[in-house]
């Protein structure tokens, strides 16, 4: 690879929550240890707790960067465009703060974005710990296609997905495809000028397919950039803390918000794959919340009486916590933005 010299930066990294906070430091820590080009960054924080925000606030200080903090927790996509509407920069980087880099990540995706003019650029996306061992995304499929009933349904499929690195990686090359995911995702920022902001009605779920789609609708290429790697940790939630915002963030009213708002934008039939993910909701706050604690109250051993009463508390706790977010929340987006959104800019970079 060419390197990329330049005195003024091309990039501005933004950096969101994804679903908890504890992630934070390692995270933004392998962001500067690992980007060896010119950046910009802004760190929007939805309400992290105050050992977080402390930390925050005293890397901004120190690093020289923008954070947006508001007093509530967000979705993501309204986070992204809290940062997005700060961005003055040729490109974005959307980054979520549970994301470890690897040395070049972002020089490989601002290089591939140069030489091919894409609009979008994704790396090769791993996932867990040890961190870029095993494949979470490599590009994909998003689009509409028609079945024999002249149905309009959700074409959606992602590659390699639980490969090693080490067995595919020299088969993996550079190309165009149709998907790229917010986990760590490079775009040209002059898009948002003929798409407008991201969705703010898609709430937590299926998001990047909504972009990607908006992007090639609009004429927008997609890339996918094996050179770039990073891994996103995902959950359980490793601290108390973390766990009223990853409830709100994988809530049921959420998901089904999502789910209706992809179906109805892009006139989807309500078909298998929107009643599979109905039947599921509340799948990650099983499996990373109660079963654990069932396991560590019944002394290491599975009890389906113990987890059933759990789940019903868990869904009567989840619309409790989704209703007092709504309810906290400003009249409108836009209004938060201005007024209800505490923005600090501690330094430039």
């Amino acid at each position: 690879m060419h390197p990329i010299t330049i005195e003024q930066p091309l990039v501005t990294i933004v950096v969101t929550p994804r679903e908890r906070f504890s992630c934070a430091q390692s995270s933004l820590e392998s962001i500067y240890q690992y980007t060896d080009v010119p950046f910009k960054l802004i760190y929007v924080d939805g309400n992290s707790p105050a050992k977080v925000r402390r930390y925050l606030e005293t890397q901004a200080q120190e690093q020289g960067f923008q954070m947006i903090r508001t007093p509530y927790y967000l979705s993501p996509n309204h986070a992204r465009n809290l940062g997005l509407a700060q961005v003055e920069t040729k490109y974005v980087a959307f980054v979520d703060n549970d994301v470890i880099a690897s040395p070049g990540w972002l020089a490989h995706l601002v290089q591939c974005a140069e030489e091919t003019d894409a609009t979008v650029v994704g790396p090769l996306m791993c996932q867990e710990e040890p961190v870029h061992e095993i494949v979470h995304f490599a590009g994909g499929e998003s689009h509409v296609i028609f079945d024999t009933r002249g149905r309009r349904r959700l074409r959606e499929k992602m590659y390699k997905q639980g490969k090693r690195v080490a067995d595919i990686r020299d088969q993996l090359q550079r190309q165009q495809t149709e998907l790229a995911e917010f986990h760590c995702v490079l775009v040209r920022s002059s898009i948002f000028a003929q798409i407008g902001m991201l969705d703010e009605a898609m709430l937590n779920t299926k998001e990047h397919l909504d972009f990607c789609m908006t992007v090639a609708e609009a004429g927008g290429t997609i890339y996918f950039e094996p050179a770039s790697l990073v891994t996103y940790v995902p959950g359980p939630p490793l601290e108390l803390t973390d766990i009223p915002y990853y409830m709100l963030r994988w809530s049921d009213a959420w998901v089904l918000n999502s789910l209706n708002r992809l179906r109805e934008k892009w006139d989807l039939a309500e078909d298998g794959y929107f009643k599979t993910k109905y039947g599921g909701l509340g799948w990650r706050r099983r499996n990373t919340i109660i079963r654990p604690l069932v396991r560590r109250l019944s002394f290491g051993r599975d009890n389906q009486r113990l987890e059933n009463v759990l789940v019903r508390i868990d869904k009567v706790l989840n619309r409790y916590l989704t209703d007092r977010h709504a309810k906290q929340q400003p009249p409108q987006i836009k209004t938060a933005v201005a007024s209800s959104s505490k923005v600090e800019v501690l330094s430039s970079h």
